[in-house]
């Protein structure tokens, strides 16, 4: 009997030195007790921040409208009809403190002509007296409402648009005759690059 006593006191205080014991959870990173998990036990990296990369065709034109302007500068990184199999070429048509206009053509030297010109980019700083946005409203990323006009074809067919507003300036994408799809992607491309 003294020997069961000895077994069941020593099974006792095992018990208790257990209870009381930090316990470690299998999936917890190593050094983790698990006694606050909202700590970690080892020092963790901030994330990277990545400066926007633009589209190559904008490379040439960026130092200038940086040096110029004063608004963020949003470009697209997706340029609809830029799919390597045609040249596109990106010129400034005007560039101001408050305003850049891009004119998107297939020669290098396009200065808005219809034949050259397949798209515009444009940012331009928002002021009380700037119009409100017309058209078919569309959701883009982040939140942003954009607007979308569609072409009108004559002889020659004008822009489609994408029009929203952020960061205190009203953006714009253009596409000749334009379809809404390829005016999103473009647009939220360029949300997603971010400002430079």
């Amino acid at each position: 009997m003294p020997h069961l006593k000895t077994v069941l006191c020593l099974s006792f205080l095992v018990l208790s030195a257990c209870a009381n014991s930090p316990t470690t959870d299998l999936n917890s990173p190593p050094g983790d007790t698990g006694t606050n998990p909202s700590v970690p036990s080892a020092p963790q990296n901030p994330p990277v921040s990545q400066a926007p990369i633009p589209n190559p065709i904008f490379e040439p034109i960026l130092p200038q409208i940086q040096q110029e302007t004063q608004i963020p500068i949003l470009l697209p990184d997706y340029i609809f009809g830029s799919d390597g199999a045609t040249e596109v070429y990106a010129t400034i048509e005007t560039l101001t403190a408050s305003q850049y206009q891009l004119i998107l053509g297939f020669t290098p030297d396009c200065s808005g002509g219809t034949a050259c010109r397949f798209g515009t980019v444009s940012g331009e700083e928002l002021s009380p007296n700037s119009p409100d946005l017309e058209g078919q409203s569309v959701s883009l990323d982040d939140g942003i409402t954009g607007y979308f006009m569609d072409a009108v074809c004559g002889a020659n067919c004008s822009d489609s648009t994408m029009t929203w507003d952020q960061n205190d300036t009203r953006y714009q994408m253009g596409i000749k005759a334009g379809k809404p799809e390829d005016l999103v992607k473009m647009a939220n491309s360029a949300i997603a690059s971010g400002t430079y």
